[in-house]
């Protein structure tokens, strides 16, 4: 299947986690692209992200969020492409305040698929595996699997999933849906299980794991996930949906402790607390589809991938500490009522 070279997109959320290494990974490996980013700035984005990229010709920054069309308008005036990442994904939060999850998950992807209608522009919704819901009966879910999520936040997702592909039944536009299991490495927001592990446990404090711990996830490196966005941007067939995943079915209970062997830290630290409303029991995916369509496998064992973010996480006090409070921070977050 034959390369077709990225040239203009629009990312989505570029300020978060995964979008920000996204556009670090695109203008580190495709010279010429150009980037337009649209981010609200809510509490899981940093512009401490990209600041690297303030000044290069070929990046452009406009903060807003993605349901203002006119805005959405403007920013998209020159591109080909639009990759959504913008989405509101702290489940907790979702558990609390899942208005806000609707609107910006499900609405906004709406307004992002009405301007690539109206330009006729290819549209890349990233995704997730947690709007398969829980994989309890011992077998990985396949893109053709049918949609059972288990949150406002995967409801919200998997919401945005259907108006997508309506967009490419009724108007036969371009389109592509990853879905990715869970992601980790640098400039991931605190909130999140390995850095808010990473960070409790250099402090010395108390470190929280919903119910048993006994949840099992699979992990991705983000930069893999990096690289296998590209692979289907470029090379995936429209109308069709990718399960992007790291092989490494791992308990919840067993990252921790490696995080706490990797700090010299003892496991009493370790606070089993009440489990979060609706928390499904294990993610897994087929990822053979990418393998087998795209080429694309990860590259990085997750023992190494840990050991490069633990150690990131702390070498980079100055990026964390003023994003982390006592809420960020909390063992019951979905128990606050986040705005």
């Amino acid at each position: 299947m034959s390369r077709k070279p990225l040239t203009r997109l629009l990312v989505t959320g570029g300020m978060g986690f995964i979008g920000s290494n996204y556009i670090q990974h695109l203008m580190t490996t495709r010279p010429g692209v150009h980037v337009v980013n649209i981010d609200k700035l809510s509490y899981g984005s940093n512009p401490a992200n990209l600041k690297n990229l303030e000044r290069h010709s070929n990046y452009r920054f406009v903060k807003g969020d993605i349901c203002d069309a006119d805005l959405v308008d403007q920013a998209a005036a020159d591109v080909e492409v639009v990759v959504n990442f913008a989405a509101e994904t702290h489940v907790d939060r979702s558990i609390s305040n899942p208005g806000s999850f609707l609107e910006s998950n499900t609405k906004g992807v709406l307004t992002l698929l009405e301007l690539c209608r109206r330009r006729d522009l290819k549209f890349l919704q990233i995704s997730t595996d947690e709007v398969y819901g829980s994989a309890d009966d011992g077998r990985a879910f396949t893109e053709v699997d049918a949609l059972n999520p288990s949150s406002p936040y995967s409801a919200s997702k998997a919401a945005a999933e259907m108006l997508v592909k309506a967009y490419r039944k009724t108007y036969g536009l371009v389109t592509l849906i990853t879905r990715c299991t869970n992601n980790f490495g640098p400039f991931q927001f605190p909130e999140k299980f390995i850095p808010k592990t990473v960070i409790l446990a250099s402090q010395n404090r108390r470190v929280p794991i919903y119910g048993s711990g006994r949840q099992v996830r699979d992990w991705v490196h983000v930069q893999d996930h990096c690289e296998a966005v590209d692979e289907v941007l470029e090379r995936g067939r429209s109308g069709e949906v990718y399960n992007i995943g790291g092989g490494n079915q791992v308990e919840n209970e067993h990252v921790v402790k490696q995080i706490l062997k990797l700090l010299g830290k003892h496991e009493e630290l370790i606070d089993h607390v009440e489990d979060r409303p609706g928390h499904d029991v294990r993610y897994w995916l087929d990822t053979s589809k990418m393998k087998d369509e795209l080429g694309w496998k990860p590259k990085r064992p997750f023992e190494d991938g840990l050991l490069e973010t633990v150690t990131w996480y702390v070498e980079n006090e100055a990026w964390w500490r003023p994003l982390s409070n006592e809420r960020v921070l909390s063992s019951t977050p979905w128990k606050y009522k986040f705005c």
